[in-house]
């Protein structure tokens, strides 16, 4: 069964974000708001995403606000969580920085061609709620934590 959501600590909003590998951007754009798909990483207290600076992620979030959300979820046992991480995503333009991340997770993007670009949403809000008794699948995915 599935009752009321409960809201996640801090902690448990980072456990998840850092466990995982693929979430949601949310942007304004001139033609209207778009949620793309994007691969990700947690450095220090900042999501990090690649793309091409000619993407709509790249030619219009950066220096903007946008949201970001990871889930998992399992319509069957009626359970599962979400993160939600809301700010100003920036370009990350210092060479060592990029560096860092490339040898402490660099974030692979399925898709083909050059994604340069690193962006990074040092977020200014994080929240996140679950749904469903004793169910935290998310456990199982901790070996991504660097």
């Amino acid at each position: 069964m599935s009752g009321a959501p409960i809201e996640l600590t801090t902690e448990e909003c980072l456990d998840h974000l850092r466990a995982g590998e693929i979430g949601r951007m949310a942007f304004a754009t001139p033609g209207g708001l778009r949620i793309v798909p994007v691969n990700y990483s947690v450095f220090g207290e900042a999501i990090v995403v690649r793309t091409s600076s000619y993407s709509e992620l790249g030619s219009y979030a950066a220096d903007s606000q946008v949201a970001f959300e990871v889930d998992d979820l399992d319509a069957v046992e009626q359970g599962g969580w979400s993160v939600v991480a809301s700010g100003r995503l920036e370009r990350v333009a210092e060479a060592e920085e990029i560096q860092q991340i490339r040898v402490g997770w660099d974030p692979s993007p399925w898709a083909e061609g050059s994604r340069n670009l690193y962006l990074r949403l040092a977020w200014r809000e994080l929240t996140g709620r679950r749904v469903g008794g004793g169910w935290l699948r998310h456990s199982e995915n901790l070996a991504r934590v660097v």
